[in-house]
């Protein structure tokens, strides 16, 4: 989870310090003292989630600093901080937009820690509302799991099938065959649609923090536990949950979440509150979870839960044409993503692309389509520009996980050295700046 940012501007240096280590006790709160108005309106570039603001400070007022900020920033929560009781300069500062106004006193502490808890609990909120509304804007429905061969057509009808029942989703298929693209398009076409859709990657999360990932913790719970949690569970509940690689979960976290699952009940760590759960459940897995069993890594009657409609995703090498279907879709969608001429793709390209195996499924492809399109010099894509899986092929920095920078220093340094180190024509291929290459030369960030 991201930091929440807090400004507390208050020219007592030592008061100061004393709400800072107090509101540093939840290791989410990243905290920042500022003994001025100025240094304050300085470093908002650091765009700060809260500001608990002094009223009476050398260089500004409270209500002029209010106003400093919100001229920028118009949403960002402020709480004034005041040595003096005036109803009459609370009521006005309230009606300038001050989120909260209080006097300093032996309860100030708390009752900062419990403001800062319920801005930062908004701000989570208003976060999962807007990713809701950019996923159902998404329209995800079955025209966006591309393709028409059999096996294919097979899952769509699968699909359809789930659709019309609450039944637990078991999705097989090897690495980058679109599970999670498919648990998506069940959800969104559903009618939880308008509910959460939470993902949770099982194998992304140590063994000893999933349980609290999942079903959340109170206060006090554990070293550390300075404010209840939401858990994933509780997150998904009215809609989805979708735990991606289920496989991978150790046998001791598999018999708690088989009686979650049974009782349609969870209570959060610490906690002795009972919370019901409404959540359809979709799981994946690129093992086969029957030889699980067998081997003692997954418990049967779990597996039996887990089983429901099971939907297996047909590796890529098994779906024929659907392969240049999927590379003509991932070739428009990139060009019009990155604003370049559409690029279409040669027959002596497309043979070569139905050559190949796809070890790495279509998220394989969709890697192999987009260095190709880069690399491509004119409007049709050529076989020389597809490059696959091998060692020594620059496909191989798409098909890793790496930033978007470390991405750029790759393309200049794969153009650079393709244009014999000429800065000129490099910067007019990929249409940047020639200072920005000198640059990354100068840094030694490429060469």
């Amino acid at each position: 989870m991201s930091s929440f940012k807090i400004f507390i501007v208050e020219d007592d240096r030592f008061y100061g310090e004393l709400l800072k280590r107090h509101l540093q006790l939840n290791p989410e709160n990243e905290v920042y003292l500022y003994l001025t108005g100025k240094d304050c309106l300085t470093n908002l570039h650091l765009k700060p989630d809260m500001i608990s603001l002094d009223y009476r400070l050398p260089d500004f007022s409270g209500d002029s600093i209010l106003k400093k900020v919100h001229f920028d920033y118009p949403d960002l929560p402020i709480v004034i901080v005041s040595g003096q009781e005036d109803v009459k300069t609370a009521v006005y500062l309230l009606k300038e937009g001050a989120y909260d106004y209080f006097v300093k006193d032996q309860d100030t502490q708390d009752r900062l820690w419990n403001v800062a808890n319920k801005i930062r609990e908004n701000k989570q909120l208003k976060r999962e509302i807007n990713v809701l509304k950019e996923e159902v804007g998404k329209k995800y429905n079955f025209a966006n799991i591309k393709g028409n061969s059999t096996a294919i057509k097979n899952v769509f009808s699968l699909m359809d099938r789930a659709l019309k029942a609450r039944i637990t989703v078991s999705i097989i298929g090897e690495t980058g065959t679109g599970k999670e693209l498919v648990a998506k398009a069940i959800h969104y076409n559903s009618t939880r649609a308008n509910q959460p859709f939470v993902a949770v990657n099982v194998a992304a999360i140590p063994s000893e923090l999933i349980e609290s990932e999942l079903f959340g913790y109170e206060k006090g719970a554990f070293t550390g536990a300075n404010a209840r949690k939401i858990g994933k569970f509780e997150q998904a509940n009215g809609g989805t949950i979708f735990l991606d690689e289920i496989g991978e979960m150790s046998l001791n976290m598999q018999s708690k979440l088989l009686r979650v699952l049974q009782e349609n009940e969870l209570s959060r760590l610490g906690g002795n509150t009972l919370i019901k759960l409404d959540v359809r459940l979709i799981v994946s897995t690129h093992k086969n979870l029957a030889d699980e069993v067998k081997a003692g890594n997954f418990r049967e009657d779990l597996y039996y839960r887990l089983l429901g409609l099971p939907i297996e995703l047909p590796p890529l090498r098994q779906r024929g044409s659907d392969i240049i279907v999927l590379a003509k879709y991932f070739t428009d969608e990139f060009c019009g993503a990155n604003n370049l001429p559409t690029k279409s793709i040669s027959l002596k390209a497309q043979e070569k692309l139905m050559s190949y195996g796809y070890p790495g499924n279509v998220r394989e492809l969709k890697a192999v389509i987009e260095l190709a399109v880069v690399l491509s010099d004119t409007a049709e894509i050529d076989p020389e520009s597809i490059n696959f899986n091998t060692t020594d092929s620059i496909s191989n920095f798409l098909l890793n996980e790496c930033t978007l920078e470390e991405y750029n220093k790759r393309i200049v340094s794969y153009f650079l050295e393709k244009n014999d180190n000429n800065v000129v024509v490099t910067a007019k291929k990929l249409n940047i700046g020639k200072s920005t290459i000198y640059r990354m030369l100068k840094n030694h960030e490429i060469g």
